[in-house]
């Protein structure tokens, strides 16, 4: 495993994270396969493991934390999230003080750990002013339960005004943006959140590099009973569209003339990019896992970055 730093920090993940969401908790339920998931991960050296509290509604912290219980704590970077409406209370959601302070202490709870080393605030909110949020992440620092606050689906525009409100308050900035990142969708990455984030010093832990499965050719013949974009409608709308579809039959033969699979040629792709401090995956089976994590084995030249820029500009 190799590690990076994130950001302008101390901090070292491992280049491939394992994620939480639509899995642990959802499609994956048996505690069992969940801990042999989490441990492959573990004794192959990921050390990053990323939760938010809305995933299966609290499930997800639950079946994860039991399965990282096992390994020391010292050992692990362990994310969480909060800004998704938890129950229909009309304060059970969004990023003001109240639904911050509440929300960490259940994440922790859930997990059943002391601390988290990164929180994110999961998507901007536009009806809590910046500082409330940034006041509240900066309390939650100095009382220990979070070692470094982040953002996650932020624009440009946001992330900068949160970095410039703490400078010049001397507050903790964000340290981490958590954007989606693949081969379909990289323009708002590459032009705006990337630029950004690196002028900040933060790093970029990005989600989704198959695109949901879409770039390992899963859905080239059809979409399979009990796959991802079988059971989430707006998945199913967003990712079969044709274009998509085709782009990803055309990377078949990419992949096919390196002797990988193309979800190692999608991950490898992402973590190309010098920003990227670690790609957040998701599994089902331990198969699954590790085909993602021998795409830290290749390193992928010129000539193969041009085919993909020609297919996925």
């Amino acid at each position: 495993m190799n590690y990076r730093s994130l950001g302008k920090s101390g901090l070292k993940v491992s280049e491939i994270g394992l994620g939480g969401w639509l899995t642990f908790g959802r499609t994956v339920t048996d505690q069992k396969l969940a801990g042999q998931i989490i441990k492959t991960a573990y004794d192959n050296g990921i050390n990053f493991f990323d939760i938010a509290d809305v995933y299966a509604k609290g499930e997800s912290e639950k079946a994860m934390g039991k399965a990282l219980a096992d390994f020391p704590r010292h050992t692990l970077v362990i994310s969480s999230k909060v800004h998704w409406p938890m129950s229909d209370e009309v304060n059970d959601k969004g990023l003001s003080r109240k639904h911050i302070m509440e929300s960490i202490d259940k994440s922790l709870q859930r997990i059943g750990t002391d601390y988290l080393d990164i929180y994110f605030c999961h998507n901007w909110d536009e009806e809590t002013p910046i500082e409330e949020t940034i006041r509240a992440m900066n309390d939650l620092v100095h009382q220990g339960k979070v070692l470094y606050w982040a953002v996650s689906n932020w624009e440009g525009a946001p992330m900068q005004a949160a970095c410039d409100f703490a400078e010049q308050h001397n507050l903790y900035k964000p340290l981490a943006d958590q954007p989606e990142y693949n081969l379909l969708e990289r323009t708002k990455f590459e032009a705006e959140i990337a630029p950004t984030a690196q002028k900040n010093g933060m790093g970029l832990v990005t989600y989704s590099p198959l695109a949901s499965g879409l770039l390992t050719g899963k859905y080239d013949d059809g979409i399979p009973e009990g796959s991802r974009m079988a059971s989430v409608d707006w998945l199913k709308e967003e990712l079969g569209k044709n274009s998509f579809l085709d782009k990803s039959r055309k990377f078949k033969s990419i992949a096919e003339g390196l002797g990988v699979s193309r979800a190692e040629v999608a991950i490898a792709w992402c973590l190309h990019h010098p920003a990227v401090s670690s790609v957040i995956t998701g599994a089902t089976r331990v198969e699954q896992l590790e085909t993602n994590l021998k795409a830290m084995e290749l390193k992928l030249d010129e000539s193969v970055l041009k085919q993909l820029d020609a297919i996925f500009k």
